[in-house]
Parts: structure tokens; sequence; C-alpha cells
């Protein structure tokens, strides 16, 4: 029995490249369905069974994966990209907000509850030493679903600050409709991927190999990369270019740090994300632990 291609979720941004480059030329056969809002909403659609494959942030993954445990429906089963992840913060470009410092007790706009920006924001809470009582924010959370309704929450009020990815915030620092007022870094290896339980190990493994492909074809062919990033994706030229110099990925996407899942978790217990012991076994597919 032919079984059908696997449905990958993934978030439309400069990191998507070489999952592009993977099905172009290398033969991946699968339905790649793009998820603007982020890593929340990929949690919902693999365990309502839309989406077999996610391909998102590190924290948003064991954030979920750590509150619902075997409830979750899908497990860690790959890495990504190496590098941290540099959230920029970013308010409205009239707001009377100048630096991070101002922002405790204000509002925070996230995508999704569960996403990475929502998790983050934690993050910066616990180190800007805001955190009163663990899992409850110093801010009022406000869901916003994608990008462009953060950007309009921050300039007509109804959020005060968000988090996202540097470079695909950039260019409205650029155009003057959002400002950048600080930074923070993951603490961790930012992009982890994540497979139902009923994925299949070797159907996973072909997958794997094809990404590998793809990454390394991207590493080599990096006016190509830019090209598609500036023509495709919502980046200049310039900042493709220097987004690539910033960004490391996996040699061989088959496989999770463990020490990167402990991290993340001890962080995210620190920072109120994660409250009770987490068995880190139940997070990471037992064929896939480093």
């Amino acid at each position: 029995m032919t079984l059908p291609p696997f449905r990958i979720g993934y978030v439309p941004e400069h990191f998507s490249t070489p999952l592009y480059f993977a099905q172009k030329y290398f033969g991946l056969s699968a339905e790649l369905i793009p998820f603007p809002s982020g890593t929340g909403h990929m949690v919902t659609s693999l365990q309502s069974n839309e989406i077999d494959i996610g391909i998102g942030l590190t924290e948003g993954w064991i954030s979920a994966l750590g509150k619902q445990r075997k409830e979750a429906g899908f497990k860690l089963v790959g890495t990504y990209v190496q590098t941290p992840l540099c959230w920029a913060i970013s308010t409205g470009a009239e707001r009377d907000l100048n630096n991070v410092e101002q922002l405790n007790s204000k509002k925070i706009g996230v995508s999704r509850l569960g996403s990475g920006s929502h998790v983050m924001g934690f993050v910066l809470a616990d180190a800007q030493s805001w955190l009163r009582t663990p899992g409850e924010p110093p801010f009022e959370v406000i869901p916003l679903q994608t990008f462009a309704n953060l950007r309009n929450a921050v300039n007509d009020g109804s959020a005060d600050f968000f988090l996202w990815e540097h470079f695909t915030s950039k260019r409205y620092y650029d155009n003057g409709s959002i400002k950048r007022i600080g930074e923070i870094y993951t603490p961790w290896s930012s992009w982890q991927i994540v497979a139902r339980h009923d994925a299949g190990d070797l159907r996973l493994d072909d997958l794997f190999g094809r990404l590998d492909q793809g990454i390394k074809y991207f590493e080599q062919h990096q006016d190509e990369a830019v090209q598609y990033i500036s023509t495709n994706l919502d980046y200049s030229t310039e900042d493709a270019r220097a987004w690539l110099a910033t960004v490391r990925f996996a040699e061989y996407t088959k496989g999770v740090e463990m020490e990167t899942v402990e991290k993340t978790i001890s962080v995210l217990k620190k920072a109120g994300v994660l409250e009770k012991e987490v068995n880190i076994g139940l997070l990471v597919s037992s064929a896939s632990k480093k």
C-alpha cells in the first residue's frame, strides 16, 4: 500500500529555505503547509491530525509537550537549526516606550498561548526579575494570531509590545511602522522537528535524508538562497545576506540533543512556564535521543 505524502507544517519565513530546496531538488514527497502564526498553531494541528510533521521553535514544542505529556500526541524527533534565535522586542512607532525596563506590567501581544512569542515573554520576565508568582506573567497576555496583527496592535494600543524574530521584524523597523526597543536570545538551539506518534520510523528516515540534502544544498548555493528569500519571502536582499551570516542548520537532522531538552525545560520551569517535574523520556522519540 502506498502511503500518502507527509503533511509538513512550517513557518513561511527565511528558515524554511532548506525545506523548499529539499522538495525542489531532492524529491521530498510532502505537502508543505504554511503556519504564519507559528508553532502554537502547529501544536493544535498535529493534535487534530491536520499535519504529520512540524518544524518549529524549540520552546514552543517543549512547552506543549511538558504540559500535555503523553496526551500531546507527538514527540521530538529531529533538530533543524543549531543556532539560538534572536527575538526582537518591538512596540509601536509612536509609543512612549523606549527600553525593556518600561515593559513591566504592560500588555504583551503573542501569536497564540503556548507559542514561542508567548513562552519567550516568560523568559524575558525571568531575565528582568519581574516574576512574582511562577506561571503568572507580570503583564496581560493578548493573543493576536498573526505577525501583522501584532504590528497593528502595538500601534493602536491594544498591546504594548511583542517579541518576534529579528530579521522578520527588521523591514518594519526600516519602514518606520514599528520600533525596536530590545532583544533576547534563546539559550538553546532554536528549531526542532516533531512528528505524530503514527508517523513511522522508515518514513521519517527518508524525510531526514532529504532534509539533510536540502540543508547541504542551501549551504553550498547561498546566492540562490538569497534570491529565493528576497523574491518569495518578506525580506530584502541585504537582510537575507545578513541572516545567512548568523544561522547554522543541523548537519544531520535526525535526532535531538538531550542536553538541549534539559536546558530548555530548566529555563521554562524557572520562568514558570512548566510547573511540574517533566519526564524527558516522554518528550523525545526513543530512536531520536542523542
